[in-house]
């Protein structure tokens, strides 16, 4: 079947497998919104948003469903939110969010993967400071204009509104417009878009990085494989890093 067959054929199961890994982390995310404030996400704006990066993942209806109901079963498991710090090689900064039942478990699997990456754990606060958190939305591009979209969220507390693009799960590329916010935005954001009615596809806060570390060859090779080792872990929402 040739070269082109083998990697059209691994570019499909990367897809596959960050979908699938997308599913995990906002049922999580879905689980936790529920245990904290009730399942009505007219009440509870983190369902809103969790239920609201679901559909931009196209997550299906029943699991969604599924997930708020096993968050009222006293099988459910009673996740926790649990932030590491630490250095990957280089000085790459890095900060991982996870969601855990059994933290012992999960910074055991974080403290492995960082001394087999050569890099190193640290405690907090040791690099947690050379990122910002900020409010980041992504929103469908179709039918937007870029000024005219920055002028209408200036006053909802917009701090950058640029272009981006994405490849989908079918490998079709996709143009976004990102909104990024100071994080006390947030909410205030949320609540804008909603009443603009905007194709928000997904509403994150993330560690946006201060600096960043440019590396080519070997050394970025060295890095990235360690990010996509805490990536893959089943405990890991999110990681962040200083890598350019």
């Amino acid at each position: 079947m040739g070269r082109a067959f083998e990697f059209r054929k691994g570019r499909k199961m990367k897809r596959w497998d960050k979908m699938s890994k997308d599913f995990t982390r906002i049922g999580r995310e879905i689980v936790m919104a529920v245990k904290e404030n009730g399942p009505n996400p007219d009440t509870n704006s983190r369902l809103r948003t969790a239920m609201q990066n679901a559909k931009g993942v196209n997550m299906p209806k029943d699991r969604v469903e599924s997930a708020i109901k096993r968050a009222h079963s006293k099988e459910e498991k009673d996740y926790q939110e649990v932030v590491y710090e630490g250095y990957a090689p280089h000085g790459v900064a890095v900060v991982i969010e996870t969601a855990t039942d059994n933290p012992t478990r999960t910074v055991a699997n974080v403290r492995m993967y960082f001394n087999r990456g050569n890099g190193a754990l640290g405690t907090a606060g040791s690099s947690d400071y050379t990122f910002t958190r900020k409010g980041v939305f992504r929103l469908a591009a179709e039918g937007l204009t870029l000024d005219e979209l920055e002028l209408e969220l200036i006053d909802a507390g917009a701090e950058d509104v640029y272009a981006d693009q994405e490849e989908d799960e079918h490998g079709a590329v996709k143009d976004f417009i990102v909104v990024e916010t100071a994080f006390t935005d947030f909410g205030q954001m949320q609540r804008a878009l909603e009443e603009k009615h905007l194709n928000v596809v997904s509403a994150q806060l993330q560690r946006v990085p201060n600096t960043t570390v440019s590396l080519d060859g070997e050394q970025l090779e060295e890095v990235m494989s360690l990010i996509e080792k805490f990536e893959e872990d089943d405990d890991v929402q999110a990681v962040y890093h200083t890598l350019g």
